[in-house]
């Protein structure tokens, strides 16, 4: 896997941490325990630290990076395919849809879900428990059923798949 000190900040990943062989962290990128970095994803802490909590996911082809302020993935949050997440806090256990924006200074409250597609636009504070969705995303209803299944089992999802990988992928 692919680590990079800046300007003396290297990156702490835990041990039982899963990071793919190509994603990318760079400076002062912390990685806590059962949390996972997929395949592309490029987490780039070089303006301040970004934290990505136990149990926490973030998936093929993200890019995570901050502004100046620390940046926080929740525990067990999940962060989809080719998402943007810039400068902002991620509440616990939130879910942040394949292909979702979300920007400086916004905060994501506990247990949401960002619509896929959406774009959280800066200084946005989405509320616990609502789907935000739009671009920007500036609807945000109750958890559907689904949605809520969605929130509550995805992270652990990912975590019995990082699992998997660690011990079943091999280069060929």
């Amino acid at each position: 896997m692919p680590l990079f000190s800046f300007e003396g900040a290297s990156p702490q990943v835990h041990p039982d941490a899963w990071i793919a062989p190509t994603a990318t962290l760079i400076g002062d990128v912390t990685v806590e325990k059962d949390a996972s970095v997929w395949y592309g994803a490029v987490i780039r802490a070089d303006f301040g630290p970004i934290i990505i909590r136990e149990g926490a996911n973030v998936q093929d082809n993200s890019v995570i990076h901050c502004g100046g302020t620390p940046t926080e993935i929740g525990k067990n949050v999940t962060v989809g395919h080719q998402c943007l997440v810039h400068d902002c806090v991620i509440g616990e256990q939130a879910l942040i849809g394949n292909g979702s924006t979300v920007l400086d200074k916004s905060v994501i409250g506990a247990r949401s879900l960002i619509a896929a597609g959406s774009t959280v636009t800066p200084g946005t504070k989405v509320p616990e428990e609502v789907i935000a969705m739009g671009s920007p995303a500036k609807k945000f209803v109750p958890l559907t059923d689904s949605a809520r299944m969605w929130v509550e089992h995805n992270a652990g999802i990912y975590q019995d798949l990082a699992r998997r990988h660690r011990e079943g992928s091999k280069p060929v």
